[in-house]
């Protein structure tokens, strides 16, 4: 297939699921603007597939399965900017912080028992779906508002109440291990 074919091929796609795939993204983000951006990324990837001259099976499936992917590395880039500003607003005097420093209860002195405190937590809270993952990670470590976080949502405030408590009913059940391991 010539240069020209793929573009119109690729043209042909992008037009026939722009909206759908817009929409899907859009209720899986928190704003209209960074569904925009996953699109892009979605559609970029689309268009390198295409130049590398790789068949896709199921375009359309494969579309969303990318954008999937897309919202997922979204929620994790998200997450480390959210921890790198909560330090950098915390650490006025340009020391180094950690997360475990943030965290309550961090009186442990233990590096061993700090990594295996954040490693765990970091995994359980990537097993939290991610509308769930946002609104704990927007209440407790952003420290918005339910309000706040209905605002820049769109979704409704008891809504993301009963989020956040799924959230923390999935972790505290995840961790009781943890708990019972290490201070009992």
């Amino acid at each position: 297939m010539n240069t020209t074919e793929q573009n119109k091929e690729l043209q042909q796609t992008i037009n026939g699921e722009r909206q759908r795939l817009l929409g899907f993204i859009r209720q899986r983000v928190p704003s209209l603007a960074d569904a925009e951006d996953v699109m892009q990324d979605v559609f970029y990837e689309l268009v390198e597939m295409y130049r590398l001259t790789k068949p896709i099976d199921q375009t359309v499936s494969w579309l969303f399965t990318v954008a999937r992917n897309k919202i997922n590395d979204f929620y994790r880039q998200k997450k480390t900017d959210a921890i790198e500003e909560m330090v950098q607003s915390i650490n006025d005097d340009n020391e180094q912080i950690s997360l475990f420093e943030l965290l309550p209860d961090a009186s442990t002195q233990d590096p061993m028992m700090r990594e295996t405190i954040l490693e765990a937590l970091g995994d359980a809270l990537e097993e939290l779906p991610a509308h769930q993952r946002l609104v704990f990670e927007m209440h407790e470590l952003e420290d918005k508002s339910f309000k706040e976080i209905s605002e820049i949502t769109g979704v409704k405030v008891n809504v993301l109440i009963s989020e956040k408590r799924q959230a923390i009913l999935f972790l505290r059940d995840k961790l009781r291990y943890l708990y019972e391991d290490l201070f009992e």
